[in-house]
């Protein structure tokens, strides 16, 4: 900072560091508002939600799990509900775990076997109907 001799340049030297102190609190407020947004816990879910959607390998190990969870919960519906047995609710549930990983690491199988026999409920894959 340069050296001040008069009382003008004393006045000017003040006006503009308030200006200064102005601009720079005026900043240090919005950025305040802008990170107080940011660590709102709604807000830090839909972020995190939305990297996680965004990414590709994440997006298709969840849908992966998905399907082994739910094809794991039909197995074990169709093993052990129908039953009030303890060894065969065991046995359900013991079956809903199997299936569940078996279908989480291998989707590429479960994939193509859930698009085989979609194919095969409509039809022949060129549109034909099979004849009676």
């Amino acid at each position: 900072m340069q050296k001040i001799d008069s009382e003008t340049s004393l006045r000017s030297a003040i006006l503009q560091l308030e200006s200064r102190r102005e601009d720079e609190e005026k900043m240090l407020k919005e950025q305040f508002l802008i990170t107080y947004e940011s660590i709102k816990p709604v807000n830090l879910f839909k972020s995190t939600f939305r990297d996680l959607v965004a990414n590709r390998e994440v997006k298709n190990d969840l849908v992966s799990t998905s399907v082994g969870l739910a094809t794991g919960y039909l197995g074990k519906i169709l093993v052990g509900s129908v039953t009030r047995s303890p060894f065969k609710r065991l046995l359900g549930s013991l079956a809903m775990i199997g299936i569940t990983r078996v279908v989480a690491r291998n989707p590429d199988i479960i994939q193509s076997l859930g698009k085989g026999i979609f194919k095969m409920i409509r039809g022949r894959p060129n549109g034909k109907v099979h004849p009676s």
